[in-house]
C-alpha cells in the first residue's frame, strides 16, 4: 500500500523545524525513524499533508548525565543507542528489562524514543516505563518551552498533550536509588509483537528490607499506560511476602479495565495482567534485596 500524497521538507535546524510546525500545525508530522508513522500512512490511518524530516538535527539525539540525579535523553535517540549504552542501563535499569521486548533489531536500529512516546500506542513498552519512572517530557515551540510529567503527557488512545505547534525535545528520568529493584515483564503472541499486557515495577526498600516506595505501570490494558502505583501502595511498609504481593495484584486488577481486541478478550487480558503484576512485583522485590 502507498500513503496519501504529502509534502516533504528536510529541516535545516531546530528553529526551522519548529517554524514549519508553527506554519502547518496539525497538518504536519515530524519524521525521524518512521517505524510507527510510515506503516500508519501506508494504511491511510495517518494522512499528514506535510512531513518534516528531523534526521539532520543531531542536537536532538544523545544521553546527557551532567545533571546529578537525572538522565536526559534526546527525543531522537534511537533504541539501539539506548540498549548499547551500559552506563545508561545501569542508571535506568528498567530500560534494560524493557528494550529487548521492543520489536526487532532492525526496528530498534531506526526507531526513536521520542517517536515512540509521541505515537502513544498504549500497548507499547516505553510509555509504561516512562510513567513508572516518573519521567518528564520537555516540549518546545516557537513561543517557548514547557515540561510535563509522563502521567499528564498521555491523554488517550494514540493521543498526547502535545499542541499543534510543539515538538518533544527530550525526556528526563531520575537515576536508580540504593536498595531499589526493577522488573519489566510482558506477554505477547510472538517475540517483538506489542504486548497483550505488560507490567513495569520499581520497588525501593529500607535497611530493614521493608518497602518504602513502589511504582507500577501497565501497558496494553487501557487507552493510555495505566499508573497503578496507588493500587500497589498496600505493599509499602511490608517486606513483600508472597501473600501481600498476591493481595496487591488483586487490587491492581480492580484498577484496570482492558477492552480486549482481536487477539485477546478483555477477560484474558485482565487475567494475564494480574499474573504479570504478581510476578513482576515479586521480581522487583527480589532484585531490591540484592541491590547495593
Amino acid at each position: 500500500m502507498k500513503p496519501a500524497p504529502f509534502k516533504y521538507v528536510a529541516a535545516l535546524s531546530l528553529d526551522h523545524a519548529l517554524s514549519l510546525k508553527a506554519e502547518y500545525g496539525d497538518e504536519a508530522r515530524f519524521i525521524a525513524g518512521g517505524q510507527s508513522l510510515i506503516p500508519a500512512m501506508n494504511f491511510r490511518l495517518a494522512r499528514p499533508a506535510v512531513l518534516i524530516d528531523i534526521n539532520g538535527l543531531a542536537e536532538l539525539a544523545g544521553i546527557d548525565r551532567t545533571q546529578p540525579g537525572t538522565v536526559r535523553i534526546g527525543a531522537m535517540t534511537r533504541y539501539r543507542d539506548l540498549e548499547r549504552d551500559g552506563a545508561f542501563l545501569a542508571s535506568c535499569p528498567l530500560f534494560a528489562d524493557a528494550l529487548p521486548h521492543i520489536a526487532h533489531p532492525q526496528i530498534r536500529n531506526r526507531g526513536t524514543i521520542g517517536g515512540n512516546l509521541c505515537h502513544a500506542d498504549p500497548a507499547s513498552e516505553f510509555p509504561a516505563v516512562v510513567t513508572a519512572t516518573e519521567g518528564r517530557m520537555r516540549l518546545r515551540s516557537t513561543s517557548g518551552e514547557r515540561e510535563l510529567a509522563a502521567s499528564d503527557f498521555f491523554t488517550g488512545l494514540l493521543t498526547t498533550e502535545i499542541r499543534a505547534d510543539e515538538m518533544l525535545i527530550d525526556i528526563t528520568l531520575p537515576v536508580g536509588r540504593p536498595r531499589t529493584g526493577v522488573s519489566f515483564q510482558e506477554i505477547a503472541r510472538r517475540r517483538g509483537d506489542f504486548a497483550l499486557a505488560g507490567v513495569a515495577a520499581i520497588v525501593s526498600l529500607d535497611e530493614a528490607r521493608c518497602c518504602t516506595d513502589i511504582r507500577l505501570a501497565l501497558c496494553g490494558v487501557g487507552e493510555t499506560p495505566v499508573d497503578a502505583s496507588a493500587a500497589a501502595s498496600s505493599l509499602v511498609g511490608t517486606p513483600g511476602g508472597a501473600a501481600t504481593i498476591k493481595a496487591a495484584a488483586a487490587d491492581i486488577g480492580k484498577a484496570i479495565t482492558p477492552s480486549g481486541y482481536v487477539q485477546a478478550s478483555a477477560a484474558y487480558q485482565h487475567h494475564v495482567a494480574g499474573i504479570l503484576a504478581e510476578r513482576t512485583i515479586a521480581a522487583a522485590f527480589e532484585r531490591a534485596r540484592h541491590a547495593a
